[in-house]
């Protein structure tokens, strides 16, 4: 009986290791996707955020400006700022909002998308090599997993927005 609870309380123990091992990496990934992300904006004479602004247009655009900042958890008036960086280098264009004539949505660029591609070529390379390793029910299960993760920082991020500090989301802390 005492071997069963000793089992029972060392697979509780790696269960901990291995989660405490997985918000770590996390963690770590996070700083060098900042790190890539930080250099690609530096080629490109973009901050972060108008880099970040400019990946949610790509990705959901286009976009009134008010859906932009509420996507991109930031005040509409630092969103003007951003928006008119991104317009004046060519990133951006502002076009009348077919369903309102009155509003603007914001759309990005196509014809530059090469020159981003391009800064991200080898990211993309070396992903493509990681993917390569893994089954396709592999795939499935960490695409789930970082879809997860993705939502988890999403509640956590609108958590702290609305006032609340629930803790429930903290991918980085002790196990």
């Amino acid at each position: 009986m005492e071997s069963v609870t000793r089992a029972g309380q060392e697979a509780a123990r790696r269960r901990r290791r291995l989660v405490r091992a997985i918000k770590q990496e996390l963690r770590d990934m996070s700083i060098q996707l900042t790190l890539l992300n930080h250099a690609v904006g530096g080629r490109l004479e973009l901050r972060g955020s108008d880099l970040e602004c400019l990946d949610l247009v790509s990705r959901y655009g286009p976009l009134s400006p008010s859906a932009l900042a509420r996507r991109a958890g930031m005040h509409p008036a630092t969103m003007t700022g951003i928006l008119d960086r991104l317009e004046r280098s060519g990133w951006i264009a502002r076009d009348r909002d077919p369903g309102d004539r009155r509003a603007v949505v914001i759309r990005f660029e196509r014809g530059r998308v090469a020159g981003l591609l391009r800064l991200y070529a080898g990211m993309n390379a070396a992903m493509d090599e990681v993917c390569a390793g893994y089954r396709d029910d592999d795939l499935e299960l960490l695409a789930g997993f970082l879809r997860q993760t993705t939502d988890a920082g999403r509640a956590a991020a609108e958590d702290l927005a609305g006032g609340r500090d629930t803790g429930q989301h903290v991918i980085h802390g002790g196990g």
